[in-house]
């Protein structure tokens, strides 16, 4: 059984940076495609950022370039990083990663949460003006 364990978040102030992590356990080597969704009390979860199962193939919404970046380190088993820079009020929500079912393959819709089977247990980023 997979699962993921989410580590970073807090309180902040506006233009901080944060990182959060997101590490996979349950016995597996297999690496997985990986993203990271956020939401807010009573909005849909909205993408964040992804990153293929390989390492490769990144991306972060349109929204958030500039300011957010994802990355991967094998070296630390299995190890997905999202890196806030400049944060600003409105990124204040509960942070979630997100594992595609099926190792080493890749989701058809990298920003669609439908996609993810496994799900970390969410962290929340608050950035005060």
């Amino acid at each position: 059984q997979v699962q993921l364990v989410q580590s970073g978040g807090g309180l902040v102030q506006t233009g901080a940076s944060l990182t959060l992590s997101c590490t996979t356990s349950g016995g597996t080597d297999s690496r997985y495609a990986m993203a990271w969704f956020r939401q807010v009390p009573g909005k849909e979860r909205e993408f964040v950022a992804s990153v293929g199962w390989s390492g490769g193939a990144r991306n972060v919404a349109d929204s958030k370039r500039g300011r957010f970046t994802i990355s991967r380190d094998y070296n630390a088993k299995n190890v997905v990083y999202l890196q806030m820079n400049d944060l600003l009020a409105e990124d204040t929500a509960i942070y979630y990663c997100a594992a595609y079912g099926s190792p080493e393959s890749t989701p058809l819709c990298r920003y669609c949460d439908h996609e993810y089977t496994y799900w970390g247990q969410g962290t929340q980023v608050t950035v005060s003006s």
